[in-house]
């Protein structure tokens, strides 16, 4: 069960580029949204998959492939909408409740996101995270380290996997090229730095 808070990801990857390829990079990195899935799953069999986010003007098509990927999209909004933060992160949130509720036996729940604000009012990502740990489900974060919350990094490496999408930058992002600067393609998957959990 794959749930994929987009818009945390991609901020977190624009912060990457620009430490990696120059400020440049910061406006034109994507997220090659095949290779992420690959990187989530890794491997195993999907039962779900699940992104938010907000739909910035030139990505409709993207999200659409999405779609055809198997990829249930939740809640899109416009960016500038202003509800693009507090709604996609919710419905996401009550979709990871209710598959900890509905499925027996529990499964895995892979999150992609730094975002682990909440969790000292019961509320957020983590929160929602130690939840369904508590109802026997395995969990892995995904999370740029720059921007994932350190709270929630430390739990998820103590009592699941957590993976820092910083070593997979390469695979997981492109460069989209401008009529001064050449494009660059996502790089190939490197799984041998990308635990599981087990059980």
């Amino acid at each position: 069960f794959i749930y994929w808070d987009n818009s945390n990801i991609f901020i977190g990857a624009r912060d990457v580029a620009s430490g990696r390829e120059g400020q440049l990079a910061r406006h034109r990195v994507r997220i090659h949204f095949k290779a992420m899935l690959r990187l989530a799953r890794a491997g195993r069999a999907m039962e779900k998959a699940v992104v938010a986010g907000s739909i910035p003007p030139d990505a409709r098509a993207l999200w659409d492939n999405l779609r055809k990927s198997g990829v249930e999209v939740e809640e899109l909004f416009d960016r500038g909408s202003g509800k693009e933060q507090e709604v996609p992160d919710e419905r996401l949130q009550l979709r990871m409740m209710a598959d900890a509720l509905r499925h027996s036996p529990p499964g895995v729940a892979v999150l992609l996101t730094g975002d682990g604000k909440g969790r000292e009012r019961d509320k957020g990502f983590h929160y929602v995270l130690e939840l369904m740990h508590a109802k026997g489900w395995r969990v892995e974060l995904l999370a740029w380290l720059q921007d994932c919350k350190p709270q929630m990094r430390d739990w998820a490496r103590k009592n699941g996997v957590f993976v820092p999408l910083n070593d997979h930058y390469e695979g997981v992002t492109y460069l989209k090229g401008t009529p001064k600067l050449p494009s660059r393609m996502a790089g190939r998957m490197d799984f041998s730095r990308r635990p599981t959990t087990r059980g």
